[in-house]
């Protein structure tokens, strides 16, 4: 054979057992169960800014809302 034929047949191999292991791991995370969300954290979603850091001069401009503070 030739070699550029050579390079196609192994090229087509490994392309074959590149798709059959995919076809293979997406059975196997199909097959866990249903996709549950992820628990929600009480953590809040806006981090407070520690007055120490001396970033409050930034935060006065940010809403209220934002920093998680009550209007």
């Amino acid at each position: 054979m030739d070699r550029s034929k050579v390079v196609a047949v192994v090229t087509g191999v490994i392309s074959l057992l590149l798709a059959v292991g995919y076809l293979v791991l997406v059975q196997l995370l199909d097959f866990r169960g249903d996709m549950v969300p992820a628990p929600l954290s009480l953590v809040p979603f806006w981090p407070t800014i520690p007055q120490s850091l001396g970033v409050s001069s930034i935060a006065q401009g940010l809403p209220k809302a934002v920093l998680g503070l009550r209007p």
